[in-house]
């Protein structure tokens, strides 16, 4: 955490509010011990954690646990790290792509819903009927519900 001069100027004027200039001595005083008390412990289980693993793990550092730090750290090369980030930034620009179109075609689909057909379109016989020289007339989409059991 990084306190800033105003930060702690707000918390001891906080702290003489609510618990008055008598009691915050003793509070700051209990404060301290407590925060010497955990970083004793964490001091104990980090000797702890190195002797345990030995000596081949002596320059081991708490980051190094962490599994992307120690990925990036140990088996990954500057170069390498740079194809993950531009294979990642490729990904997030072809996710967006999809996303766009898949909004246009929800959109076209729902615009062909609200549309009326034109005669032309239709023909006499209903949609889909041929008119002589042009193209079938599709159908309009239907959406199929998904169900995860059926398959």
């Amino acid at each position: 955490m990084d306190f800033n001069l105003w930060e702690i100027t707000g918390l001891v004027v906080l702290a003489i509010i609510v618990f008055g200039p008598e009691k915050l001595p003793e509070l700051a005083r209990k404060a301290a011990r407590v925060l010497n008390y955990l970083r004793r412990i964490g001091n104990d289980a980090r000797g702890q954690l190195r002797k345990e693993l030995g000596d081949e793990f002596a320059d081991i550092s708490l980051a190094d646990l962490n599994p992307k730090t120690f990925v990036a750290k140990h088996l990954l090369s500057g170069d390498e790290v740079e194809d993950l980030r531009q294979i990642r930034e490729e990904a997030i620009a072809s996710g967006s792509l999809v996303r766009e179109t898949l909004e246009s075609g929800r959109t076209a689909a729902s615009d062909m819903d609200t549309a009326e057909p034109t005669p032309d379109a239709v023909g006499s016989a209903g949609a889909g009927v041929e008119k002589a020289g042009t193209e079938p007339v599709a159908a309009a989409a239907v959406h199929v519900p998904f169900d995860p059991e059926a398959t």
